[in-house]
């Protein structure tokens, strides 16, 4: 369950309206990197976390923070959007409110969709997309990519803070921008925490034991004249397992030489015959490959053939 006060987590009282600000200030709410996706981000994270205690809170905290940061946004747009077209631009275009919004720069969205509101949309219109989310369920992967997505979006309000001078609008982003700080550190700290409880050793290594030992060792370097086997990444030992890091130019590994088969004649590519004839497929072809398959794993488990 969630509760909603009425009051915001921090004041969103520009100095005056300014229609064009807030067509860039779409991007903090609905980008790729904006509070919109933070807040889904988080959100899902806790939801789907499979381990109750300080883990499972934590990220519930921020995520709910984050949607105090889109409630706060939108109202700021909403009086940023007061009023506008400005009564200089109306006059020039009075027959015209969207005309008008254009000539000033605002977001012609805002005139005609939203009816001077905010949007869940990036800057240019886009709109929002669940995509952009991560959440694996495998916390030390979600808190990584957590840790780049606030700085992202610290980044982003660090530029936009730069395109106004208006005080009540600097002013929130400065808590912004501080909050971001903040966050970027909980996750960071949230990684030492896993390390420290035993859920991780600090790298993705899942099925380790599985994996090719020497690929898991070495730094390739594909282009002549590469400098990058100066760099800390490619010499030294590896962060876990303390083993030797080695430096190779970038070569084939096998044999193998990527070509396809023939494709299947009811597809239509474009194909010159050479490597014979197709094999056609259909639906019900894939659910027999698929069902033999399944046998042959099966008969795998119970004679080890």
């Amino acid at each position: 369950m969630y509760r909603h006060t009425k009051e915001l987590q921090f004041d969103v009282r520009p100095e005056r309206p300014d229609a064009l600000f807030a067509a860039k200030l779409q991007e903090l709410v609905g980008g790729q990197f904006g509070e919109m996706t933070v807040m889904m981000q988080y959100l899902w994270q806790g939801w789907n976390c499979r381990m109750p205690g300080k883990y499972k809170d934590m990220i519930y905290d921020i995520g709910t923070e984050e949607i105090g940061h889109v409630e706060m946004l939108v109202t700021l747009m909403a009086r940023l959007l007061e009023g506008a077209p400005s009564e200089t631009q109306a006059a020039a275009a009075t027959a015209n409110p969207a005309l008008a919004a254009v000539l000033g720069g605002q977001n012609v969205q805002h005139a005609i969709v939203t009816g001077g509101a905010a949007m869940p949309t990036n800057s240019q219109g886009v709109p929002w997309n669940g995509g952009y989310i991560v959440a694996s369920g495998n916390l030390l992967a979600d808190f990584r990519h957590n840790v780049a997505a606030e700085a992202q979006s610290r980044l982003q309000t660090a530029r936009v803070y730069q395109m106004t001078d208006d005080p009540g609008v600097k002013e929130t982003l400065q808590f912004n921008l501080a909050r971001d700080t903040f966050h970027q550190q909980q996750w960071l700290l949230g990684i030492e925490q896993l390390i420290e409880d035993g859920f991780t050793d600090g790298i993705e290594d899942s099925l380790k034991d599985e994996e090719n030992h020497e690929a898991a060792r070495t730094y390739y370097s594909f282009h002549e004249g590469s400098t990058a086997g100066e760099g800390r990444w490619a010499q030294g030992t590896t962060l876990i397992g303390n083993e030797e890091i080695r430096f190779e130019q970038g070569r084939p590994l096998r044999d193998d030489i990527q070509e396809i088969p023939a494709p299947d004649p009811l597809l239509f590519a474009t194909y010159d015959g050479s490597k014979g004839p197709g094999k056609p497929g259909n639906a019900a072809g894939g659910l027999v490959q698929g069902a033999e398959n399944l046998m042959s794993k099966a008969k795998e488990k119970l004679t080890g053939e």
